[in-house]
């Protein structure tokens, strides 16, 4: 194995779980979270001799497993993206409703209602990245992140209130 393979499976043992959270946002059962897995991590492979060291790995691997995600079943012709994030279970224990619960469970079922792009974006943002890190990894200036996440942040805020009003 040479040393750029050992480093490479390092980087991405270190930085797996960045790859199940893109995962878990696009692809809604569990074959299809495996396969992506698994081609972000080829692509990644493929793309890492290109890797200059510029930004931070996990950046370079959030916007590797990103564009593998919104391009992956485009190219096999599949429709398993998810359309809605999976609703949080709710208590069966007890009858009476947590409004913060409620708020949370409405606040994912928008997410889940957004583009793929404002997917990334929010996920990026509620992982707390900066704008201009976010920038990076999407591929877009940071002005047009701020722009776009104050469209999302109205998007969600209206989305939501209609959710919960339906509970």
């Amino acid at each position: 194995m040479t040393e750029s393979e050992k480093e490479f499976l390092h980087q991405l043992n270190e930085h797996q779980k960045i790859i199940h959270k893109v995962c878990n946002l696009y692809m809604q059962f569990p074959e299809d979270k495996e396969d992506l897995f698994q081609e972000v991590t080829l692509q990644a492979w493929k793309a890492y001799h290109k890797f200059r060291g510029d930004s931070k790995f996990s950046t370079w691997l959030y916007r590797v497993a990103l564009n593998t995600a919104i391009t992956f079943f485009r190219k096999d012709k599949r429709t398993n993206f998810i359309d809605t994030v999976a609703e949080i279970p709710e208590k069966s224990f007890s009858n009476e409703k947590d409004p913060v619960e409620e708020q949370i469970k409405a606040m994912y079922m928008a997410i889940g209602e957004l583009s793929k792009i404002d997917k990334a974006i929010i996920m990026l943002y509620l992982e707390d990245y900066s704008y201009a890190e976010i920038s990076d990894i999407i591929g877009i200036t940071a002005n047009n992140i701020a722009v776009k996440m104050n469209r999302i942040k109205g998007k969600l805020r209206e989305a939501t209130l209609k959710k919960i009003q339906t509970f």
